[in-house]
């Protein structure tokens, strides 16, 4: 997909207000990410985050990618470190306690985005389960997530 189609699809649905970038390495494909939210950025007013491993010293001393300024200057609030599973204390957007929360901006930053308890949307329809945010422990469990193997739907 070109980012065009990216951010199209992103924004298909006309409540989407804010965009997260995670899973697989944002920074080890920041430029076309970049061109991503420019684009979504030019047809609504939206929040940016993004969850990197990399640590944000590393990312402006020796970037994995060359578009990663690019991208950052795009980013609201950066969660860096990479996910620690013995150091998920429940809490906060970030994963574990050794990833920090940077605000690139100030969008966002009267969110409590470290302390706030977890919260998420979880929709089932059909066979497919979508989570939106990151959900309390109990959820996780309760779905047979945590420990690698989902459950298969009622």
């Amino acid at each position: 997909m070109t980012p065009d189609e990216v951010a199209e699809r992103l924004l298909a649905d006309p409540e989407v207000d804010g965009l997260t970038f995670s899973g697989g390495e944002p920074m080890a494909q920041a430029r076309g990410l970049a061109r991503v939210a420019e684009l979504a950025r030019a047809r609504r007013d939206l929040s940016l985050i993004c969850f990197t491993g990399f640590r944000l010293e590393r990312l402006a001393r020796d970037p994995p990618d060359p578009g990663v300024p690019e991208l950052l200057s795009q980013i609201d609030v950066l969660i860096d470190g990479r996910y620690v599973a013995a150091l998920n204390d429940g809490t906060g957007l970030r994963g574990s306690t050794n990833q920090r929360v940077h605000h690139l901006t100030d969008r966002l930053r009267d969110v409590d985005l470290e302390h706030q308890p977890r919260r998420a949307e979880v929709t089932l329809s059909g066979r497919d389960l979508t989570i939106i945010g990151i959900p309390p422990r109990h959820v996780l469990t309760s779905l047979g997530v945590a420990t690698g193997r989902a459950k298969e739907p009622s």
